[in-house]
């Protein structure tokens, strides 16, 4: 909670390094890792050229070293995204923010008219956001404005240069020492304060936890290889304590963490979703629950915002709105709650999935592949899903874990208007990695199945969708992968009858996920042939590339189904609601509809978990009608294409997967 961030405390059996002895401890470290070959195709000078650009501008400026890179890493693994802006129109690795350009260069198309409660005992709810343009912009959006006045470089050369970006942040870094009347201490020790301030938060617990990062980065030491083929490493310095002290000469304001639900290790703030009647009887933008005591918390759901911070959060206090439970700010990692985890927030677009889930929105937009998220927002995310997956005890994966894009339509009508967010740019392997989980080989030869496990980076389908006159989107990094109906990229796409019931073809569109797989899913194997495998897919046999020198997939090992003996096919449903003699007088009976699809007998979907049908009856304001309806049928969750879906345990059998 607020109030109380965790802080870096003296190393059992440690000391506290000082000036030079940090200095010479981390050249000592470095030149040993900066002594590896350089990466194929690139010589020893154009790898070591941005580890360059930080030790000429940490000695420029008179900023550690470490402190430099360790700010740059928060912000953006040391990437420079070829100049592209951040989500929040911060560029480079510095991440140094001009949003106004940003912004003006944007041209965003989320995709989905989904109902986002998807509850058939109710109208469908369909609000229209009307997002303020916020014309004033605030300073933790405009830092690049400063660096270019501290450095004289040319703004245009700060966005697209990445030597000159990080002078800019180092520059920045120096000023907020000055201002804070400290020295410009050889000692990273004696920064604190300053990177502090560099996070741009308005608050102190936000900033505290940012700078708590940083250290947690040097402390620990990085190292890796960009996009771009630089090789940077940043030497572990684990005995170091900062001077957490400076926090209280920021001149940051206090902000309450009171009523939130969050780890300490984060900043979090409560910003409530309103709970109230307006018009004929009706109520927004939640429902009030009980949870878990009514009901089990079974999901974490990933969105994007599709929107800016100031705009987005003005929204869910909108009572004619929808709602989730948090926001996520990309500049720093900070979080805002809105609705408690006990109550059912508006998010998902399938009541069954509101019911028994915690819906999390990301400053970001699906469409903009170079508009990148922070490395503070994905630390601040897995630390707050850590937390929750604790406190309701739910898995870490990607069963469990969802992508709004992977939460399925719950009739057969809503698949075509689901939300496809947070798309494929959102780098699903890193964030396991931090959750403490990583995507790892689980089966010692074929055992069956396979858990999607791309390089990121190397990974770069095409898309197109991501301008408003169908141009291909920039080349990216993604955590998806394409199918194929033969394994030929030349054949055509997996098509899926639920989001063109006509039969139409698929297409490589952003927001097209009918012929999609993403990293962390998992599915039944059906077939390898050379360097493509065939997996168990909508009902199809659909191939995709993995090629043994750039492995695509990884093996794995679990349980799967298959229909029964004797049944031809079995449906598939969008929500596991129980059977109509569960129903007790006054709540209506919810029919139990198949989606179009179907698992016919021979083909197998892996299994994500077992669950009771279950409806929370819940359409009136005042709470005393409101019911949990429990069925004795038990449905499997399963991965069947790119979104989850369920099955009844009475039409399938349970076996392993190993083949």
């Amino acid at each position: 909670m607020r109030g109380s961030v965790t802080v870096s405390g003296p190393v059992p059996g440690g000391r506290r390094m000082r000036g030079a002895a940090v200095a010479v401890a981390s050249a000592v470290l470095l030149l040993p890792l900066l002594g590896a070959a350089p990466s194929a195709g690139a010589s020893a000078d154009d790898t070591g050229r941005l580890q360059r650009a930080f030790a000429s501008a940490a000695a420029e400026y008179r900023v550690p070293l470490s402190v430099l890179m360790g700010v740059s890493y928060l912000q953006s693994r040391w990437e420079g995204h070829g100049g592209a802006p951040s989500v929040t129109g911060g560029y480079g690795p510095m991440h140094l923010t001009d949003a106004r350009t940003a912004l003006a260069r944007a041209s965003h198309h989320g995709a989905g008219t989904e109902d986002p409660r998807g509850d058939g005992a109710r109208a469908a709810l369909r609000p229209v956001a009307k997002v303020p343009e916020n014309s004033a912009l605030p300073a933790r959006l405009k830092t690049l404005t400063r660096a270019a006045e501290l450095t004289g470089i040319p703004a245009e050369r700060l966005r697209s240069d990445d030597s000159a970006n990080i002078r800019g942040g180092a520059a920045l870094l120096a000023a907020a020492q000055k201002q804070l009347g400290e020295p410009l201490s050889p000692d990273p020790a004696d920064w604190y304060g300053a990177v502090a301030r560099f996070s741009g938060a308005d608050d102190s617990a936000t900033a505290a936890a940012y700078a708590d990062d940083v250290y947690d980065v040097i402390r620990s030491g990085e190292r890796r290889v960009t996009a771009t083929g630089q090789r940077i490493v940043l030497a572990a310095q684990p005995q170091l304590v900062p001077d957490t002290a400076q926090l209280a000469r920021t001149g940051l304001r206090r902000a309450s963490a009171a009523g939130t639900e969050c780890p300490s290790s984060v900043s979090c703030e409560w910003i409530p979703a309103p709970y109230e009647e307006f018009g004929d009887g009706d109520y927004g933008n939640h429902d009030l629950g009980d949870r878990p005591a009514s009901q089990s918390i079974r999901y974490i759901v990933v969105h994007d915002t599709e929107g800016r911070w100031d705009g987005v959060v003005d929204l869910v206090q909108d009572p004619t709105y929808v709602s989730w439970h948090y926001t996520l700010r990309s500049t720093d990692g900070h979080i805002a709650q809105h609705v408690r985890t006990k109550d059912v927030a508006w998010h998902a677009g399938n009541w069954y999935v509101n019911a028994t889930s915690i819906g999390l929105e990301h400053e970001g937009f699906l469409a903009s592949p170079d508009a990148w998220y922070t490395e503070a927002m994905y630390r601040a995310s897995a630390r707050l899903v850590k937390y929750l997956a604790e406190k309701y005890d739910i898995p870490l994966d990607r069963q469990h874990i969802l992508g709004h894009d992977t939460v399925p339509g719950p009739t057969s009508g809503a698949i075509p208007g689901m939300h496809t967010d947070p798309g494929p740019y959102w780098d699903w392997q890193h964030y396991f990695e931090l959750l403490g989980r990583p995507l790892k080989p689980a089966a010692v030869g074929n055992g069956g199945m396979v858990t999607i496990r791309p390089d990121y980076a190397a990974n770069r389908p095409e898309y197109t969708g991501c301008t408003a006159h169908g141009r291909p989107c920039a080349p990216h990094g993604s955590s998806a992968v394409r199918l194929y109906s033969r394994p030929d990229t030349s054949s055509p796409l997996i098509k899926d009858i639920g989001l063109r019931p006509d039969g139409g073809a698929s297409t490589i569109d952003v927001n097209d996920i009918a012929s999609r797989v993403e990293t962390g899913q998992q599915y039944a194997v059906a077939e390898r042939r050379g360097d493509w495998t065939a997996i168990w897919y909508l009902g199809q046999k659909a191939w995709f590339r993995n090629p043994e020198g750039q492995p695509t997939a990884v093996d794995a090992v679990g349980l799967v189904v298959t229909p029964r003996a004797g049944l031809d096919s079995v449906p598939v449903y969008g929500r596991a609601y129980p059977e109509k003699e569960a129903y007790p007088a006054g709540v209506p009976v919810q029919p139990v509809s198949p989606l179009p699809y179907r698992m016919p007998a021979g083909q197998k979907y892996v299994v994500g978990d077992l669950v009771r049908g279950e409806y929370y009856y819940s359409v009136t304001f005042t709470t005393d009608s409101h019911r949990v309806v429990t069925g004795k049928d038990l449905y499997y969750q399963i991965q069947f294409g790119h979104r989850v879906a369920f099955v009844r345990a009475a039409d399938v059998r349970l076996e392993p997967s190993v083949l």
